[in-house]
């Protein structure tokens, strides 16, 4: 009963406004509301402050600036060699595995369509066919800028306007099409060993999503914009590791691989906890 409240509530809320909302709070750098809400957090979501390069709490200019801190350098080192693939965040494994033709697991009982999480374009969808999927869930104590799984350059973003549910265990189990109908950015790159898609998902109370070459994508308006990094011009190759992006309030990365390129580390089944640059899996030599 619980659950289903938490459901229904999420469906009436005004969910862009609530977000805007705390966007604003979370970007003052008023004395007296920034510390409070830093203070308060850590307390509650236990937060290790010694990983950060900047562990003093009152030296951040805001909220989102403290929620997005830097690590120290040596915090997250990349496991693996050449062919393995690293997680590109802190957070849990939500679902991991297979692609089936189009269908990518949500949650048990749940399914989506890659073509949808995508942005509808069939022909992109094509690349990850019988792919390799992964979804990883941020939680509010996690690090929260996003680093490259493996590196690539850049050939296309799409910003793809939705609802903003919560993106937890409970949510995904019980709303339809989640990850797929939130507001997202997804990221195509080309790799060495073929194509590769981030998707980082908005959620309930994310005030905004950046990235390393064109800052905060989100809010925007409500279309679909697809912006072309292909040409020699553009250029914009990430190395595993470097930072691709970060969410202002926590969320979701999905990770989508082509079909026949690579396999996931047994080890790891749905709900393990992961760190950034932790092996998740290996491409096939």
């Amino acid at each position: 009963m619980k659950n289903l409240l938490f459901i229904w509530l999420q469906y009436l809320l005004p969910q862009h406004l609530l977000s805007r909302l705390t966007g604003w709070f979370a970007d003052s750098d008023i004395p007296w509301i920034k510390n409070n809400l830093i203070k308060i957090f850590i307390r509650h979501f236990n937060v290790d402050m010694s990983e950060a390069e900047q562990a003093m709490p009152v030296l951040y200019k805001n909220f989102n600036a403290f929620f997005t801190r830097k690590l120290k350098p040596d915090a997250r080192p990349l496991e693996g060699d050449e062919n393995t693939i690293v997680s590109p965040a802190d957070g849990a494994i939500s679902q991991i595995g297979d692609i089936n033709n189009d269908n990518i697991i949500q949650a048990k009982g749940q399914d989506y369509s890659a073509t949808t999480l995508l942005g509808g374009d069939p022909d992109l969808a094509s690349l990850f066919t019988d792919g390799k999927f992964v979804t990883i869930y941020l939680s509010p104590k996690d690090y929260h800028r996003v680093h490259m799984p493996y590196g690539g350059k850049l050939k296309k973003m799409i910003y793809i306007p939705g609802d903003l549910f919560s993106v937890n265990n409970v949510t995904a189990e019980n709303v339809s099409n989640l990850f797929a109908r939130n507001e997202r950015l997804v990221c195509l790159f080309e790799t060495d060993r073929g194509p590769m898609a981030m998707v980082l998902v908005g959620a309930m109370i994310v005030a905004a999503i950046e990235t390393v070459w064109a800052g905060q994508i989100t809010p925007l308006p409500r279309d679909i914009i697809s912006t072309d990094y292909s040409q020699p011009r553009d250029n914009i190759h990430l190395g595993k590791g470097e930072e691709m992006g970060r969410f202002k309030l926590g969320s979701t990365v999905i990770l989508l691989f082509g079909k026949e390129l690579m396999d996931w580390v047994d080890s790891l089944p749905a709900q393990s906890s992961v760190k950034m640059g932790q092996a998740l899996g290996e491409f096939r030599v």
